[in-house]
């Protein structure tokens, strides 16, 4: 495939790592609202709750905090003190300040695959989040565009191609979620490279049927093996 390409990118847990951070939290927050013998049942009822949110306040951690504070208050049965507030932002607020830590060989890879290859970065979140972490990681000048959008569906795919004017076959998108990284864009026509991430957020979990026009690696410096 060394012929010019365009190749989309994902962000988050693609070229950065982020879903491990709020793991963390959450693991903090388990610590914190439950017993150890509660701890599968309350993360269950804190996923359901962020599915839920995420419909009306999109990603990120803004998000993120009012889903801590809904689950805390439904345990609780009641509105939250001032120290529970006060504790829940004490968790998020990390989150909103933090360093980018790139996956290793993404740096290096995106300067080689940028010499031969048209790059496009494709993130969904909240805008100003998203754009801190672009600003923060440094890569932007390898991009020929960056697109912050609300979500990624199939209809975002078709947009971003009609956008640009480019061929869905000869476009790839690139990313960890099966959700919405690999199954939208090859509803929409685009190829896809599935680069699985050990703590890719459980709601971007989903099954996905393997084929040709889909490439399954192992890590980001192996596209240079097909790109």
């Amino acid at each position: 495939m060394r012929n010019a390409q365009v190749l989309v990118f994902d962000a988050d847990d693609t070229l950065w790592e982020n879903n491990v951070l709020f793991e963390r939290v959450i693991d903090l927050f388990l610590d914190w609202v439950c017993a150890p013998s509660e701890r599968v049942r309350v993360r269950a009822a804190l996923d359901r709750i962020e599915a839920a949110n995420a419909l009306t306040l999109g990603y990120g951690a803004n998000m993120f905090r009012q889903s801590l504070h809904d689950c805390r208050q439904q345990l609780l049965g009641c509105a939250l003190t001032a120290d529970d507030i006060a504790r829940i932002e004490e968790l998020v607020t990390p989150l909103m300040h933090r360093t980018v830590e790139l996956i290793s060989g993404v740096p290096e890879t995106l300067a080689e695959l940028s010499d031969r290859h048209d790059l496009l970065l494709l993130t969904k979140g909240d805008p100003a989040e998203q754009q801190r972490k672009v600003n923060a990681s440094q890569l932007a000048h390898h991009f020929r565009s960056i697109h912050i959008v609300e979500e990624k569906n199939v209809d975002t795919y078709r947009g971003l191609v009609n956008q640009l004017g480019v061929t869905p076959s000869e476009t790839w998108m690139i990313g960890n979620s099966p959700k919405s990284d690999i199954i939208p864009a090859r509803r929409a026509g685009l190829n896809a490279v599935h680069i699985p991430h050990e703590h890719t957020w459980v709601l971007e979990h989903e099954e996905f049927l393997d084929d040709k026009a889909t490439l399954v690696l192992h890590s980001f410096p192996e596209l240079l093996k097909h790109f």
